[in-house]
Order: structure tokens, then C-alpha cells, then sequence
């Protein structure tokens, strides 16, 4: 162990660099959840050494290992799609990384300027999760590579219903520092730690109880090129491609679903595509898809709609900044061609939409980014027996970003205790069952259908019904008695 004498600052922004890259391995496509909690006492080591300013430049080297490592992606949707050339693509990749990473910043300098060392087991558990919920909603959040984001498949799952994303984010924070009590030899630390990773051995693993018949279903994955797309032939060949991929599919089949935007054309363009496939289904078949509309004021909005034995649809809420709208339209359109995105000025849905009904179900829409949203997915699952997500991954390239986004959604499933349906245009395609478990996949990157059979769920977890509120006030709770109190004199 280094000495106070020999510790020295720098070393320790080194490896909190290192202990972020080395997070994004707890996420798929890696998967390697238990380096969590090392990764955690890295950065926790010895923070109490240092000033505010130092330590909150050590949070800010972790967020630039985890986002520079795990959200390296951005780069594909900048070059490869936003018609942007090498340099700048480096460069907006990079500024997008060193500002995401002072959430990790600002955190740990304020928790060092505010906090004692006496509790700090934890309250640096507790100011992990509250930098996680502020990352969520600033800015319209980014609640990308949470820490718990990674344990779908993990031992620490089942803790997923009873207090989603947030929880396990805070148990594997606190796994982390109690690592470093014992590297102290604070035996005391052992307790809880055996404790948090043995208890899910005994909680409930069914939240909620199948409500109705199973139906069949099937999603389509047309993997149509995305520049082109748009294009009049690129219109045509979506055209056909998903009405052949349609025809394809058996006459017992529920419930079809295409992906985002299958059809590279408005809503009112598209019906009579719509209706010349619907009427090659039987008439208890539903098609869903997901489309662009515009309103007669104007307004352009990312939807899912359905035909067929299918009622209502869904306009999506939670927008992506820069890819669905512009944030400083009036200053940034025009000035590069990355503002200038095809589709970047949609306008938000409502918030209290009611769930989709198609097939006998109720479908709980979220398109695309929506499904990273832990709270905004529980308040759909609600009032829904299925959730239903559809994407456009095309856009992260051939990344690790589209397997990342499939974990969320794996996630999502399992905090809700409901199956999730996840069409996308060139992978990853998947039905997950009310477990987290994928059941059926497509593969990457080629045109294709996956058919399977999907069990509508009534009940609620209590993750489902409380939403993330009692875990941050749980880490609140837990900072309280670290903060620093000065008497005035």
C-alpha cells in the first residue's frame, strides 16, 4: 500500500482513467459485471486525500475513460451519417466525452468539498446514484453506462423489480467502497457486502402473473441502408422489402411489428402501402409500424402507428438532442452539416398517452432512446400487459452502442416484470421475456423476421410502481450523515 508520503494526485487521475474504461466492460457486449465494484474502490481509493479541485478532477478523468471507451459509437453517427469529415468528427466525438464527464466531475468535487471522511463508505455510495439521477434529467439527461445498467444477468438481478437501474447502481457503488473498508481491514465491511450479494438468493423472482393467452408475433428487420434510404428509390425498395418480409409470415400470426421509420415517408404517404399489406393478413392479424407523422399545423412527429385489429398509437415523448431536434435552433442550423441532420425538427409527444391495443394487448410504446429511461418505461408498463420499443440502430454503425442499447431494454424488462418487443432496422431485433432473458434474436446487419410467442402480464413489480424516488431518496439518506456541518461564529 502507498504511503501518504509516496501517494501522489496524478496517479490517482490515471487510473480513475483506467477504472472508467475498465467499466464500460461491465456492459455487453463484454459483460463483465463483477470488474463494477473494482472499478468503484479505484476511483474511491484515498479521495479523501485530495482537495475539492482535486478530486473533482479525478471523477472527471473516470467519466472521459467511461465515455471515451464506452459511448465511442458517437463517432459513426457523426461521420459515417452526419456528413462530417474526420477531423471535426474527432473533434465533436471528443468535446461530447469531456462534457459528459464532468457530471463525474462536478460529483465528486462537491462531495469532497462537502463530506467528511467518517461516513464515507456511504455517502460516496449515496452521491454515486444522486450524480446518476442528475445525469438522467439535466440537460434532457443521458442515462447511458449507469453503473447498474450491467446487471442484467448478474446475481444482483433480482433486486432489479424492487428498485430498478438505481438500486443496483447503488448496490454495486457500496460494493465498491466496502471493498476498500476491507482493504483496510475493516472486517465490519464484510457483513454487508455478503449480505447484498446473498439476499437476491431469497427475494421473489415473479412480480407479476401471465394475464391471458399467449399470442404470436413477429418483427421485422428490413436492414435497408440509412443514406439512401430516403431517397425515391430508397422509398420503393422499403416499400417491398417489408411487404415481402410480411407475406412471409404465418397465418396464425398476432401481431406484426416493422421497426422505426420502416417506411422512409410521411404517414399519409404511407397508407396506402399500409393498406395494400394489411389486406394480404388475415383480418385478425395487427401491423404496427413505426413512421414519421405531420400534423396540419406543421409539427412532425417520430410514431408508431397501427392497421389492422389495432386501436390508438403513440408519438414519441423524450426526443434525442441534435438527432430529433436542435437545442439552439436559431444559433447552431446551417453552421456545419451535422445540424443539419434529415428528421432533426420533431416535435414531442404528449406525456399521458394511453397504451397501443393490438392483438388483444396493450402495447406500452417507447421508440428508440425512450428505452434507456428507466422511469419513463415504468409509467408506461402501468397501464400495459407488453412493452413495445422500436429503433433505428443504423445509426450506431457496427458499434457496440445498438448491443448496449439491447441490455437497457433487457433491463427494462426485468424492473417491470413485462415482455418486451424490440423491432430495429438492421439489429439487434429481439423478443425478451418478463425475466430479462432474450428468447428469440436476428442477426445483425442482414433482412430479416423473428417470430415467437409473447405472454401479456398483469401485476405490478414495486419497481413498476414507485418508480426510482425510494432509491434516491435512499441515497440521500445516505449522504446526510457525511455532510459537513459548520457552526457559524
Amino acid at each position: 500500500m502507498l504511503s501518504s508520503r509516496a501517494y501522489r494526485p496524478w496517479m490517482g487521475y490515471l487510473v480513475a482513467l483506467v477504472a472508467g474504461a475498465l467499466t464500460t466492460l461491465t456492459f455487453a457486449p463484454f459483460d463483465w459485471w463483477w470488474v463494477g465494484p473494482f472499478a468503484v474502490a479505484l476511483v474511491f481509493y484515498r479521495l479523501h486525500d485530495l482537495t475539492p479541485g482535486q478530486a473533482a478532477l479525478r471523477g472527471w478523468s473516470y467519466g472521459v475513460g467511461l465515455f471515451g471507451a464506452g459511448t465511442s459509437w458517437i463517432y459513426v453517427s457523426i461521420h459515417d451519417y452526419g456528413y462530417t469529415g474526420v477531423p471535426l468528427a474527432v473533434f465533436l466525438t471528443g468535446l461530447f466525452v469531456v462534457t459528459l464527464a464532468l457530471f463525474y466531475g462536478v460529483v465528486f468535487g462537491v462531495y469532497r468539498r462537502f463530506t467528511s471522511a467518517r461516513w464515507s463508505v456511504i455517502t460516496f455510495a449515496g452521491v454515486w446514484v444522486l450524480g446518476e439521477a442528475l445525469r438522467t434529467w439535466a440537460f434532457s439527461g443521458f442515462p447511458w453506462l449507469l453503473l447498474g445498467s450491467a446487471h442484467v444477468e448478474s446475481p444482483l438481478a433480482p433486486w432489479a423489480p424492487i428498485g430498478g437501474v438505481y438500486l443496483l447502481s447503488l448496490i454495486v457503488a457500496l460494493s465498491g467502497t466496502l471493498l476498500v473498508a476491507l482493504l483496510k481491514r475493516r472486517l465490519w465491511a464484510l457483513v454487508p457486502l455478503v449480505a447484498m450479494w446473498c439476499l437476491p438468493l431469497v427475494l421473489p423472482t415473479q412480480w407479476t402473473s401471465p394475464h391471458g393467452d399467449p399470442k404470436q408475433v413477429a418483427l421485422l428487420q428490413g436492414n435497408l441502408p440509412q443514406l439512401s434510404k430516403w431517397s425515391p428509390e430508397g422509398q420503393r425498395k422499403a416499400a417491398n422489402t417489408y411487404a415481402e418480409l410480411t407475406r412471409d409470415q404465418n397465418d396464425d400470426t398476432d401481431l406484426i411489428v416493422w421497426p422505426e421509420t420502416a417506411l422512409p415517408m410521411f404517414a399519409s404517404q404511407a397508407r396506402p402501402v399500409l393498406e395494400r399489406v394489411q389486406a394480404t393478413l388475415p383480418a385478425d392479424t395487427a401491423l404496427l409500424t413505426g413512421i414519421v407523422q405531420r400534423d396540419d399545423q406543421g409539427d412532425y412527429y417520430n410514431a408508431v402507428i397501427g392497421m389492422g385489429d389495432s386501436q390508438g398509437s403513440y408519438r414519441k415523448e423524450h426526443l434525442v438532442p441534435f438527432g430529433e431536434y436542435l437545442p439552439l435552433e436559431g444559433l447552431l442550423r446551417g453552421i456545419i452539416a451535422f445540424f443539419n441532420l434529415p428528421m432533426s425538427s420533431f416535435t414531442a409527444g404528449a406525456s399521458d398517452q394511453a397504451p397501443i391495443q393490438a392483438a388483444g394487448m396493450r402495447l406500452g410504446s417507447a421508440i428508440c432512446y425512450e428505452i434507456i429511461y428507466a422511469d419513463l418505461v415504468a409509467q408506461r408498463a402501468r397501464s400495459a400487459d407488453v412493452l413495445l420499443t422500436v429503433s433505428n440502430d443504423t445509426w450506431f454503425g457496427d458499434s457496440i452502442g445498438p448491443l448496449q442499447h439491447l441490455q437497457m431494454a433487457q433491463l427494462r424488462a426485468l424492473e417491470n416484470g413485462r415482455y418486451v418487443l424490440r423491432a430495429t432496422s438492421n439489429g439487434v431485433t429481439a423478443i425478451i421475456d418478463a425475466q430479462g432473458h432474450i428468447t428469440e434474436r436476428a442477426p445483425r446487419f442482414e433482412t430479416a423476421s423473428i417470430s415467437g410467442e409473447v405472454q401479456p402480464m398483469q401485476g405490478m413489480t414495486l419497481f413498476t410502481r414507485t418508480g426510482s424516488w425510494p432509491t434516491w431518496g435512499l441515497a440521500l439518506l445516505l449522504l446526510i450523515p457525511g455532510l459537513r456541518w459548520r457552526r457559524r461564529g
